[in-house]
């Protein structure tokens, strides 16, 4: 068994909570309220470009170009491909996606965001794309899944999302595991053991977003706005 392997049957419990979350079931059932897809998108906006900043900096800690050249095409995902299931939800929503931008980030994404700043702060390649793998990995399989146990006709408002996720250009999580496998091969047992912590409270992390925007999640005393 490989490293992300291990990781992966590791977090098995955590996979499968997200794959029974309400929201996630929303998703294949098609009934999201409107203030629910809305909080999403707002909240996901501000997580992906912090994702792509935490790219930058694996950019910035790299030694060879294949892995500059493996972070700069997540960038260019992220900033012109994921916007197409943002752009989804919107539609479902009746809302442009221009106007969900540049919103406070409500506290599950900002424990999510400041997680892993910390850890591409002060650690290398291996941290980060250790704290970095849940999310396109979670995403992939909830697509797969939903895929395969919905099967959704263009009729379905969530068709393009499942899509996206289940069949379209969501191909990040084999090179990451490659090169987190190759890493992880020159690491000793207690360097490993970070890996999997950072790891696996992502994947906490992950379920913690979609609870965020199902229950539309604000802070509790509004006094300030909150920001990456």
């Amino acid at each position: 068994m490989s490293f992300s392997q291990e990781l992966r049957a590791q977090a098995e419990p955590i996979f499968q909570a997200i794959m029974e979350h309400p929201f996630v079931q929303g998703i294949a059932k098609g009934d999201l309220k409107k203030e629910q897809l809305i909080h999403y998108v707002k909240q996901d906006f501000e997580y992906l470009n912090a994702f792509m900043k935490i790219y930058g900096l694996a950019i910035s800690k790299s030694t060879n170009r294949q892995d500059i050249e493996l972070f700069n095409n997540q960038i260019s995902f992220v900033l012109h491909s994921e916007i197409h299931p943002h752009n989804n939800f919107c539609e479902v929503a009746g809302v442009k996606y221009e106007d969900l931008q540049g919103f406070p980030v409500a506290p599950a994404a900002h424990h999510y965001i400041r997680h892993m700043l910390t850890v591409a702060h002060q650690g290398g390649i291996a941290d980060i794309i250790a704290v970095l793998l849940p999310c396109p990995w979670t995403y992939v399989e909830i697509g797969k899944k939903l895929l395969e146990e919905v099967n959704p006709d263009s009729t379905h408002p969530f068709y393009d999302w499942i899509h996206f996720y289940g069949d379209g250009p969501m191909t990040v999580t084999t090179p990451l595991c490659q090169r987190l496998d190759e890493l992880a091969e020159t690491l000793n047992e207690e360097q490993k053991e970070k890996l999997k912590e950072y790891f696996l409270l992502s994947c906490q992390l992950e379920y913690k977003f979609w609870d965020m925007a199902y229950h539309v999640e604000e802070w509790p005393v509004k006094t300030f706005e909150v920001s990456i």
